[in-house]
């Protein structure tokens, strides 16, 4: 009976020998599939690290865009609430230059007409004030002759004066918070 018994064990011990081979080979297959899975693994984190980075970039341009955008359009509403009454001045200009028309009129020995041209004047220092406060300016001529802010209308010689000086300002120019609105037309000295 004991070698019987011997015989059983022995028959056990090689069966459990044999499936704990069995059960290393199996975890080994295994692990070959844990290699791969991690190797797929791997890869899909790289290729979602890489489309996480791509993103955050386009994020970051995105917010930059915007940021660009929100001060473009800042700027915009700032020169178009600047320069809105550009419009509406450009065309009291004209009723400007008629009343230093009617001014130049007066030193007339009529004294009606130089009271009723006091009043012309009262009306047209208050008209310039309220244009001056809304930012209007009249361009400087006492200078030498610059045709991005003057027109030259005509052209004349004067051995007194310096080439390029004005030499008489036709119609006065204007500005509107530093940008020229009405350019001013001048008489320019050339000696050539």
């Amino acid at each position: 009976m004991d070698k019987v018994r011997e015989k059983i064990e022995k028959e056990i011990k090689k069966t459990e020998q044999k499936q704990k081979k069995n059960e290393r080979v199996s975890e080994k297959k295994e692990t070959d599939a844990d290699i791969i899975d991690r190797t797929n693994e791997n890869e899909e984190v790289l290729v979602l690290k890489n489309t996480i980075e791509n993103l955050e970039e386009r994020i970051k341009q995105t917010q930059a865009d915007l940021i660009n955008y929100r001060k473009r359009k800042d700027e915009e509403v700032s020169n178009k609430l600047k320069f809105a009454s550009q419009d509406l001045i450009f065309e009291i200009l004209p009723v400007l230059d008629n009343f230093e028309r009617a001014l130049k009129m007066g030193n007339n020995e009529d004294e009606k007409l130089n009271n009723f041209l006091k009043g012309f004047q009262l009306s047209y220092d208050a008209l310039l004030n309220t244009l001056k406060s809304h930012g209007v300016e009249e361009i400087d001529t006492n200078c030498e002759f610059d045709p991005t802010i003057h027109t030259a209308m005509m052209v004349d010689k004067d051995e007194t004066k310096a080439n390029n000086a004005i030499l008489e300002v036709l119609i006065k120019g204007y500005k509107l918070n530093g940008r020229v609105i009405r350019p001013a037309s001048v008489k320019v000295n050339k000696l050539d």
